[in-house]
């Protein structure tokens, strides 16, 4: 079994739209949607949710009014003054620390562990999905995003399916190191830009930590032909496989507007055909048999 995730060194470059583009090519495959903290995969899949379940992460303190005598022990201990004069505590400014409860003299103060989201098994027209929404103001993305990964390995095997494609978080934090663990390959969707540039090496570097192929496709690569050649340049020296960059097309917008992708929208645009040739490219590195 092979997993792609594509990533990025910040949000916007389009990763999404080249993922959703990438399932409507692939054969065989469980589509993740890892950017649980701002998912929109299922913006273009439209899926057909068949499981749902609770994620639960963390502790939330909660004071049980008929064993609090009121002495403001915890109202004092809390840092994050989430308890108020009514010693009732803010679920939105509770961190879970747990300092209250393990003052309390009174035991009086509960701590279960916190609700903070839902991970779902969906159909869609391209295959099985795996995707999950994160609660507001919510944190543990990145034990979410590990659960949403191991049920897709799970569905994949299964179901007996040689591929699984997800669309990674940006940047290089706790949900990124928990998306590109174990993956057979990133590919890492970069702006033509010279903060692109930075954010690219940052996220390689990242993707080298853990020993992990890396792939660069530099999107609207035509807006800067000059900082493109530059990112290319630069990602080759590092041993990074450049592929064929995608041009600016307007059809992307279009395609997102009528909820499809690139290429049901118009296979036959300049984009689409360039994007084909990036996944053919992608298929042969990853040994991946989409006959």
């Amino acid at each position: 079994m092979k997993e792609l995730v594509v990533i990025s060194g910040k949000g916007g470059t389009g990763k999404t739209s080249l993922t959703a583009a990438f399932a409507s090519l692939a054969k065989g495959m469980v589509l993740c949607d890892a950017d649980v903290d701002a998912a929109d995969l299922h913006l273009l899949m439209a899926p057909e949710i068949i499981e749902r379940h609770d994620f639960q992460g963390g502790h939330k303190a909660i004071i049980n009014p008929e064993k609090c005598l009121r002495c403001g022990l915890c109202r004092d201990l809390c840092r994050w003054s989430a308890i108020d004069e009514d010693f009732i505590v803010s679920h939105l400014d509770c961190e879970g620390c747990g300092v209250c409860v393990y003052f309390c003299p009174e035991e009086a103060i509960d701590f279960p562990l916190s609700t903070c989201g839902e991970w779902f098994i969906s159909r869609t027209r391209f295959g099985p999905m795996v995707h999950a929404r994160l609660g507001i103001a919510e944190e543990n993305s990145g034990r979410l995003v590990t659960v949403v990964r191991q049920q897709a390995a799970k569905l994949a095997e299964e179901q007996k399916l040689d591929l699984i494609l997800t669309d990674g978080p940006p940047g290089i934090g706790c949900p990124v190191i928990a998306s590109i663990g174990t993956a057979s390959a990133v590919l890492i969707v970069v702006e033509p830009t010279l903060s692109g540039k930075h954010d690219m090496m940052r996220v390689a570097e990242l993707a080298g930590q853990f020993r992990i192929p890396a792939m660069v496709c530099v999107n609207k690569s035509d807006l800067n032909p000059d900082e493109t050649g530059a990112i290319e340049d630069l990602a080759r020296g590092k041993g990074i496989e450049v592929l064929p960059g995608v041009p600016f097309d307007p059809v992307f917008t279009k395609a997102m507007v009528q909820g499809q992708t690139l290429l049901e929208y118009d296979p036959r645009s300049e984009a689409a055909l360039r994007v084909s040739r990036i996944w053919e490219r992608i298929a042969e590195r990853l040994q991946i048999n989409q006959a």
